[in-house]
């Protein structure tokens, strides 16, 4: 794939550095290693590497998905990317899905929910605070991912506009008190996925679903740890994340 100007490319020096840049004719990227030359990629394939004016090796790779959400503007803090794959599964988002999320914050776990809802689905998010929709909205642009969202700036407890969507996803404080709302938006066999940083409110939120008739109410943790591969001396990091949050999920009966 030949490199054109006005692309995004990935400038990969190596797991922990790396950078973003859109290509353009006389544009230099300085780095702390000396300077690239953009120019220099116009017209060629797709994984050549250059050398900045300081000899560094830079191979130009193109962008994906977790590229620009590693890099994803932010006022919030975001789901961790293992929580957002397993939403995405439990609420069965596929191309053409309807899906309402809540809250939008920094647009993560929207783009995500966009990106599989593609072609011709719509996630329609809603957020309180305006701060953070702007943000969203930059971080949805910058991924091509807009197109598939409607972004609301409305409290979800005054009501969901959309009826018979086949997933609805909650990422605020208080997931219980929408649970009724939910309910009545959602489609026979729709899905309801609520993520929540505390026991407290799991109990709150699993209670307020089996009273309103949800079906296969369940929660779960997930727990990652990486390794530190290496011939001979293969083991596991020795710092890790370890909680993120809990995931409650049921279907509407």
């Amino acid at each position: 794939m030949t490199i054109e100007e006005g692309q995004d490319v990935l400038l990969y020096v190596n797991e922990r550095k790396s950078w973003i840049l859109k290509v353009e004719k006389g544009k230099k990227f300085h780095t702390h290693k000396g300077i690239v030359e953009l120019d220099e990629v116009i017209g060629k394939q797709f994984g050549v590497e250059l050398k900045t004016s300081m000899g560094l090796p830079i191979k130009i790779m193109p962008t994906d998905y977790l590229d620009h959400l590693e890099r994803l503007a932010r006022k919030t803090q975001v789901i961790y990317p293992k929580d957002i794959a397993m939403i995405t599964l439990l609420a069965n988002v596929r191309p053409g899905s309807r899906v309402v999320e809540c809250g939008t914050g920094s647009g993560s776990l929207t783009s995500y929910l966009a990106s599989h809802v593609q072609p011709n689905g719509t996630v329609y998010t809603y957020e309180c605070r305006e701060e953070f929709q702007k943000i969203a909205r930059k971080n949805l642009e910058k991924m091509g991912l807009l197109g598939n969202v409607v972004m609301k700036l409305k409290d979800i407890n005054e009501g969901i506009d959309e009826k018979d969507v086949d997933a609805i996803v909650l990422d605020m404080a208080t997931p219980w008190q929408v649970v009724g709302i939910a309910r009545e938006s959602l489609r026979i066999g729709g899905r309801l996925v609520s993520f929540s940083p505390t026991i407290n409110q799991v109990e709150k939120t699993v209670e307020e679903m089996r009273s309103k008739g949800f079906l296969a109410v369940k929660a779960i943790e997930l727990i990652m740890r990486t390794y530190k591969v290496k011939a001979n001396e293969t083991r596991p990091d020795m710092v890790m994340v370890g909680h993120t949050g809990y995931i409650v999920s049921g279907r509407k009966g």
